[in-house]
């Protein structure tokens, strides 16, 4: 007789279906706290359908698509548990609207509402927002192309630089997705 969807799965119930080893969700427990079976009395776990689906997720995007543990780790932090549970099953509307959704949620700072730091942080957003000048056209004193003996780039530069990161970073997203 076979279970109900709705029902708590035992590890081996898990291991089975997904056909991955025991010792594997039991790692994968230590490495993802977004899995949280129940455990009874004697340490037995149950895992409830969403965990299931999620782990289904994790499995696809580990073996399937190469992704790394923390890779892994950082699309969960990032797009969150629906994202993996949507991949798991399949579902490329709800990955779409899940990273639609995402990115309409992403509002960008005001220059006055960046956080400060030294000249060499420029992680995340650009503090300065570049001008249309692209590396010295309408350069100013300390702007422009480098030299090729300078050991520095501006600051409209090296946030054009850091800008062009991120859409590159951003393709190869939306292309793994697409793999």
């Amino acid at each position: 007789m076979d279970k109900s969807p709705d029902a708590f799965r035992t590890i081996s119930e898990v291991a089975e279906d997904l056909d991955l080893p025991q010792h594997v969700l039991r790692f994968w427990e230590t490495r993802f706290n977004q899995i949280k079976p129940m455990k009874r009395g004697g340490g037995r776990r149950y895992y409830r359908p969403q965990d299931v689906e999620l782990i289904k997720g994790i499995r696809h995007m580990l073996y399937d698509q190469g992704y790394t543990i923390k890779g892994v780790q950082k699309l969960l932090r990032e797009n969150g548990n629906h994202f993996l549970v949507a991949i798991g099953n399949g579902d490329m509307a709800a990955v779409e609207a899940i990273s639609q959704r995402k990115q309409a949620d992403q509002v960008p700072l005001t220059p006055a509402a960046q956080p400060r730091g030294g000249d060499d942080e420029l992680v995340g957003q650009p503090r300065v927002k570049p001008s249309r000048r692209f590396f010295g056209l309408g350069k100013g004193d300390e702007e422009g192309p480098v030299q090729p003996d300078a050991s520095k780039l501006s600051r409209d530069n090296r946030a054009l630089l850091q800008e062009a990161l991120f859409d590159l970073l951003e393709c190869k997203r939306l292309l793994d997705q697409v793999r």
